[in-house]
């Protein structure tokens, strides 16, 4: 049984894991100032970004759902991975050879079951791509030949040749070391009457990839007449591979989508590969199924797209009528980007694979650059389907465009659409047209709703999570003069939690220049999973100064907290003296009214102070 990591190689392992390299694996990083960067979390759904990270302690943070950790959490939640097998596979993309306490280097094989799986692909993967040269595979290669592609082609992109045999891989992977079981929970093998038996036979086979490069499925197209299955089979979801949210050539794609702002959505694999070798490089495909609402998070991961409307998703579609349904629904999910969408329609219906063998690349090029916004492909589809010839067809048209205009989150836009549809219907009435988009649009449709305004933040709350942005970011800026401050100075309950970790950890005086030494005693300290989160939440969130004026920022901050201890004290006293006679009373009323001045002072002093921020 496999012993416990040393703590001196998880170490190790953060220290050579980036973990802005890591997290940018899996979705686009944009820099948000201060040392910080910023994208979409991939943990949950949202319009705009609110997933940070900060290199500087290894730390990342969503202010959206409240997730947050380092490195190796990252890659337990993103690959629902244990602790040990997150470091595990961190190592193995570092080069570490990690030892264990209780028994010594433990081998790739004892590794855990997602890595094992990933492992059992890889080899699988290989197995195909070196099939792909048997004489076996000669229908393989002339299918790849007609469609244009060499063999460095079919090698760029791995593509294989399953051998028309029931266990050929199944005898390959299990010589291998991998066992019948972890072959069929993969999706490899299924359950023969003597034994396991390949998936696919005589087929050729292209590995699908997830957004890091690691092989979790494969889609094999049929290439024999006695094959009586599909034409396309895939691999069927395993706790590796989910089609509703797999992307084919995403790991290709990814980098050219994220500097591109575009993705570009084809029909196969054989059209990916077509679009990548034309020129087009941010092509994918969906595998096996259409696509959805888990393809749109993949892709927004690296679009990053934000309300300027700045990327574009392109949808090619067969220019047949089950194409122009495709878009249709395409059209449905397309309130879920917040991207420019279009549709690239071949009048000829050709898809990209097959124009390139026909036309060559820079047909496949001018194919993506004469794209058709979505609206306006969605709005004339519909309205081809009545006779526009008579009144009746018109208003039927209209009706049935209503919705769709009504949806269109953009005002301006959505205006533009709506006197578009009166020129295509031929009414020549704009305002009638308006008119009618109104009464059945937000009958069928509705309107999208404003979010809600966020309620202002106090500005009391504010200095206290600025003070303790600082303590935990910054703590030698503070030093002993935040440990000396009032237990009462914070009122927020989560404030009062933080400030007891801190005290609890040595509080700042202790934690030198902070760094994720800190971060880690703090994180120590926590009590439990809910004082994690704010510590971490605390150590990602920006600062709001400039690095050059932190200094002269974390004085003012601490002498805007100890204004607010004063003014308390100021209100304690003026209702002591309020209870006083000064007649009776006179020595103690003197007394407080020293106090009282003497406060006043205080407060102006430290008010003073505040202001310099």
């Amino acid at each position: 049984m496999a012993g416990r990591i040393r703590d001196v190689d998880i170490a190790l392992v953060r220290e050579r894991s980036p973990i802005a390299e890591v997290i940018g694996e899996h979705i686009q990083l944009r820099n948000a100032g201060g040392g910080n960067l910023k994208g979409l979390c991939p943990f949950h759904d949202e319009k705009t970004p609110s997933f940070n990270v900060t290199p500087e302690r290894g730390m990342y943070f969503c202010f959206g759902c409240s997730e947050g950790g380092d490195v190796i959490t990252f890659v337990e939640r993103i690959e629902h991975l244990t602790f040990g097998e997150a470091v595990e596979r961190l190592a193995q993309r570092a080069g570490i050879q990690l030892q264990y306490e209780q028994g010594g280097y433990v081998p790739r094989r004892d590794h855990g079951e997602r890595a094992r799986l990933i492992e059992a692909h890889r080899a699988a993967a290989e197995f195909y791509a070196a099939k792909l040269m048997s004489p076996d595979a000669a229908p393989g290669r002339r299918f790849l030949s007609e469609r244009g592609f060499e063999r460095a082609d079919a090698e760029a992109f791995g593509v294989g040749y399953a051998p028309a045999e029931w266990e050929a891989l199944a005898r390959h992977l299990m010589g291998r070391g991998f066992t019948a079981e972890e072959l069929i929970k993969g999706g490899l093998v299924r359950e023969g009457r003597r034994g396991p038996i390949d998936r696919f036979r005589g087929r050729l086979v292209w590995p699908i990839r997830d957004a890091t490069g690691d092989v979790i499925g494969f889609g094999a197209r049929k290439l024999l007449d006695s094959d009586d299955g599909p034409k396309y089979l895939n691999t069927p979801d395993s706790p590796l591979y989910k089609k509703s949210q797999v992307l084919y050539g995403i790991d290709l794609a990814k980098r050219e989508i994220s500097k591109r702002s575009q993705a570009v959505i084809v029909e196969g694999y054989t059209d990916v590969m077509a679009c990548h070798l034309a020129g087009v490089p941010t092509a994918v495909a969906t595998c096996g199924t259409s696509f959805g609402e888990e393809h749109i998070k993949v892709l927004r991961r690296f679009l990053l797209d934000q309300a300027e409307f700045r990327g574009e998703v392109i949808f090619t579609f067969d220019g047949d009528a089950a194409g122009q349904k495709a878009a249709l629904r395409a059209f449905a999910d397309e309130q879920k980007f917040v991207t420019q969408t279009y549709v690239a329609v071949q009048p000829d219906g050709l898809d990209p694979c097959d124009l390139r063998v026909k036309q060559g690349d820079a047909a496949v090029r001018d194919l993506i650059a004469g794209r058709e916004p979505l609206f306006q492909f969605a709005i004339r589809s519909t309205i081809a389907r009545y006779d526009l010839r008579s009144n009746e067809g018109k208003i039927a048209a209209l009706d049935a465009a209503a919705p769709i205009v009504a949806g269109i989150k953009d005002p301006g836009l959505r205006k533009r659409y709506a006197i578009d549809l009166d020129r295509w219907l031929g009414f020549m009435d704009e305002r009638f047209v308006m008119q009618r988009i109104a009464e059945v649009g937000n009958a069928q449709a509705g309107r999208p709703q404003r979010a809600p305004r966020p309620a202002p933040v106090d500005p009391h709350t504010r200095v206290e999570a600025e003070l303790l942005k600082l303590a935990v970011q910054r703590p030698a800026l503070l030093g002993p003069r935040f440990d000396a401050l009032d237990p009462q100075a914070f009122t927020v309950a989560d404030h009062v939690t933080l400030r007891q970790v801190i005290a609890a950890a040595g509080g700042t005086a202790t934690a030198g220049h902070g760094g994720r030494g800190w971060v880690d005693r703090l994180l120590e300290q926590a009590p439990d999973e809910a004082a994690r989160v704010l510590v971490t939440r605390f150590a990602v969130e920006a600062i709001q100064a400039d690095a050059h004026v932190e200094e002269r920022y974390g004085a003012a901050m601490l002498a805007a907290i100890e204004a607010i201890a004063v003014d308390r004290a100021i209100a304690q006293v003026k209702s002591r003296i309020q209870r006083l006679n000064p007649v009776d009373e006179q020595q103690e009323y003197n007394k407080l009214f020293g106090e009282l001045v003497a406060l006043e002072q205080q407060r102006r002093v430290l008010r003073e102070r505040a202001a310099g921020s």
